[in-house]
């Protein structure tokens, strides 16, 4: 048995470096290893975190640094490709009276960079880069993972915080079908995409203030523009010919293909798609969705992509790991108090891992399903989504269900049980699980 409990953290993207944070809040040592070379890497677009994720994050002491760098949204305008304004919603300024903070936009380098930097220099110096896993091995009472450059580091369990792609999940399908080749386990490639996206950032227009959204729906195709505070981001989706659970890659030619064919859709009342897109600062992928049914085997446990993928309309993704964070770590925190030596043993960790699971697989398959009903809502994947788009998501019928379903799911959401401090958001809700108060 190795000395001290000791989590390996599989992925240093923002839900593993918030897992990170969590441990060290809780004295639980840990690693985290992430296969790219570099931490700090400006990819991706933007990420959105709702008043929960940031709740937690505050805990944490980020709130100030995140306050600077992200930009509440306020006003999102619905549009056709035609230049039909069809709606012009205020939602999240109900969401900020409800819960004193409504959804906030970061570019994602400017996040990972404040969740980075925002470590303790004793937690910061755990976290390597080019540490690529290639096989984890279970025994009784720990774990022993390889790296790619030959490295091992041997653990009490392991979180699979590595996204969509994750080896950590693969290596737990691998285990379970090695030790009983007919056992039902999740596919190798549990995702479906049944649409794809494009996607940039540029320097935020003067025509936009920070804090515009947009979304212009058509069939099979829609865009969604976000203003922030320095920079705009664009997410161009289409669906594709057939549903795939097989990764594909496009080229610089694929995404100037996609996005000239809708240079002229209107993304403000006097901007097009053409004005601001970008091809240097782009990237595009299929979007995968779907939830694994196994979100552990024995001493591996999965958080955020890596057991759930939803498409990006919502914002659901980072936010719902974030949730998965706080509940193992509030689980795991919670087992290594309650036992004698610190050591929780095999039959205690499993007992912690289902409690995890049946904790957030209703959330889960409500976030899903809101994420599949708003892309295919946006893309008129039917006349019923028609329907919705068009004429049945007013304004009014809008407000209706961000006061009465969303806001109770937000004010459901959890906080880190451990962590001590002040309250950061105060709406004329109350929220159900509050942070614990300083002792004074």
């Amino acid at each position: 048995m190795i000395q001290n409990f000791k989590v390996i953290v599989v992925g240093g993207g923002p839900s593993g470096l918030i897992t990170a944070h969590a441990l060290h809040q809780a004295n639980i040592d840990f690693v985290v290893l992430e296969r790219r070379t570099a931490i700090l890497e400006d990819v991706g677009a933007s990420l959105i975190l709702d008043p929960t994720s940031l709740r937690v994050l505050s805990q944490l002491g980020l709130w100030d640094e995140l306050e600077r760098a992200g930009t509440e949204l306020k006003r999102v305008q619905s549009f056709t490709k035609d230049g039909r304004l069809f709606k012009d919603s205020s939602a999240n300024i109900l969401i900020h009276e409800c819960h004193g903070s409504s959804f906030r936009a970061f570019h994602r380098a400017d996040l990972v960079k404040i969740l980075y930097d925002g470590l303790a220099p004793s937690a910061k110096e755990k976290v390597l880069s080019g540490k690529g896993v290639v096989e984890i091995d279970q025994s009784e009472d720990s774990v022993n993972v390889v790296c790619s450059d030959g490295a091992t580091y041997i653990g009490s369990i392991v979180i699979g915080a590595d996204g969509v792609h994750s080896q950590t999940r693969r290596q737990m399908r691998k285990a379970v079908l090695k030790k009983n080749p007919t056992a039902k386990w999740d596919d190798e490639f549990p995702f479906i995409a049944t649409y794809r996206c494009l996607w940039g950032n540029f320097p935020t227009p003067a025509a936009t203030p920070p804090g515009y959204a947009s979304e212009t729906h058509h069939q099979d195709r829609s865009i969604m523009y976000v203003a922030g505070k320095k920079r705009g981001w664009i997410f161009v989706y289409e669906k594709l010919p057939a549903p795939t659970n097989r990764r594909a890659v496009y080229t610089i030619d694929d995404m100037e293909a996609l996005a000239s064919g809708l240079a002229d859709w209107p993304v403000s009342e006097t901007l097009t798609l053409g004005d601001v897109f970008d091809k240097s600062r782009a990237g595009m992928s299929d979007l995968q969705e779907g939830l694994v049914d196994n979100l552990s085997n024995g001493r591996l446990v999965l958080v955020g992509d890596s057991g759930h993928k939803f498409t990006p309309n919502s914002g659901l993704g980072l936010n719902s790991g974030i949730q998965d964070v706080t509940a193992i770590c509030n689980g795991i925190n919670a087992a290594i108090s309650e036992s004698a030596d610190g050591h929780p043993d095999a039959a205690t960790l499993e007992r912690v891992f289902k409690s995890y699971r049946e904790a957030r697989h209703g959330p889960l398959e409500v976030a899903l399903s809101r994420s599949m009903d708003t892309t295919r809502t946006h893309a008129w994947a039917s006349t019923w989504y028609y329907l919705l788009s068009q004429y049945l998501i007013t304004p009014f019928v809008e407000h209706v269900l961000y006061r009465y379903l969303v806001s109770r799911s937000l004010r459901a959401a959890l906080v880190l049980d451990y962590v001590s401090g002040e309250e950061p958001f105060k709406g004329f809700l109350s929220w159900f699980n509050p942070i614990r108060p300083v002792k004074k």
